[in-house]
């Protein structure tokens, strides 16, 4: 099992939930009644059944089955008479909470686990205010998960952010409740130990990569054609880096330098232009004040990538322009409106 908030140290389970397991485990069982038994329970036994059976079916291998059940009872809350009142709000996060969980030990920390984090964070976005034991320990959890997401595709000062904060809740949660938040702290504080020796690594990479691109930049100044090629790899490799960092506007930079170096190796649009073009886009979208230039400009690349025959390239391009258009889907924007500056 991948280190998530699934974890059997996270949140240890501080209720009885035998008889509860057994009435909801009944064969034949629908998401309505599964509903109507789980709604009359208080929400820390609702929420410990959930990470229960999520955490059993990932041991037995039925995640995927699992995650279809949550995900058609997620939707029989949402489309309930009192979808809106607090405690259906609570238990819809909490289902949310633990789809995110079950998304990324099935699917990795992709785009379907951060797609599930964001609709969990809108749920939590409108109730900012709120400051009960059953929003934060679903926002620390969440926060845990999401921290693992951007950890795991190299953004670690994001992923820094989201594990001090959620080790902040669980750290005012253990105050209360020792019993049931004291080794989730010690488990998210590990997490963040390893986030953070991450993100030293990945800050001494990039002063390496710093180092080939002066060096490469020389022998080009100096004549040596064929350290062009070098030189495009080291500045592309950089601003990966960069923007992994959230370094975008820098990021930006390095792929445009690489892009002139690359039009003189090849003055046609090839697959490594297109790559590093896409790149430069999704750093430009961001930027707020760049948003619309990103836009234009996969908008263009769309066409490019059909041109040259490149589908990974084109599905990404379209996943952009996609997500460009929907930012309730952006984990970023929503994390603004829990936690306003």
């Amino acid at each position: 099992m991948r280190p998530t908030s699934l974890d059997t140290t996270f949140l240890p389970s501080t209720t009885d939930i035998s008889g509860l397991r057994m009435r909801v485990a009944k064969r034949g069982r629908t998401p309505t009644e599964i509903l109507a038994i789980l709604e009359k329970e208080d929400f820390t036994t609702a929420y410990d059944l959930l990470r229960h059976t999520a955490r059993e079916s990932v041991a037995k291998g039925e995640a995927q089955r699992a995650l279809t059940s949550l995900s058609e009872l997620e939707l029989c809350i949402a489309q309930h008479q009192d979808a809106e009142s607090p405690s259906m709000l609570d238990l819809r996060s909490a289902v949310m909470q633990t789809i995110t969980a079950l998304t990324i030990e099935v699917q990795g920390p992709g785009k379907g686990a951060a797609t599930a984090a964001a609709h969990t964070l809108q749920l939590l976005a409108t109730q900012p205010k709120r400051k009960d034991e059953p929003f934060l320990e679903i926002l620390a959890t969440l926060l845990f998960d999401i921290a693992y997401i951007h950890s795991q595709n190299g953004e670690y000062k994001q992923a820094e952010r989201e594990m001090e904060k959620s080790i902040k809740i669980l750290e005012r949660l253990a105050k209360s409740d020792p019993e049931r938040y004291a080794s989730t702290v010690v488990t998210a504080l590990g997490a963040a130990t390893t986030v953070y020796h991450n993100r030293v690594k990945q800050a001494e990479l990039l002063v390496r990569y710093q180092e080939a691109t002066s060096n490469y930049t020389r022998m080009v100044s100096e004549g040596m054609t064929e350290a062009t090629e070098r030189l495009a790899e080291s500045l592309a490799a950089e601003g990966d880096t960069l923007a992994r960092m959230g370094r975008h506007r820098e990021a930006m930079q390095y792929y445009t330098r690489t892009l002139k170096y690359l039009q003189r190796i090849n003055p046609e649009l090839d697959e490594r232009q297109l790559r590093v073009s896409v790149s430069l886009a999704e750093s430009m979208l961001r930027i707020d004040s760049m948003r619309d230039k990103a836009i234009h400009l996969l908008n263009t690349l769309l066409h490019k990538a059909l041109k040259i025959n490149s589908p990974a390239h084109h599905q990404r391009i379209s996943e952009l322009i996609a997500s460009s258009k929907s930012r309730g889907l952006d984990i970023l924007s929503l994390w603004h409106k829990v936690f306003p500056r």
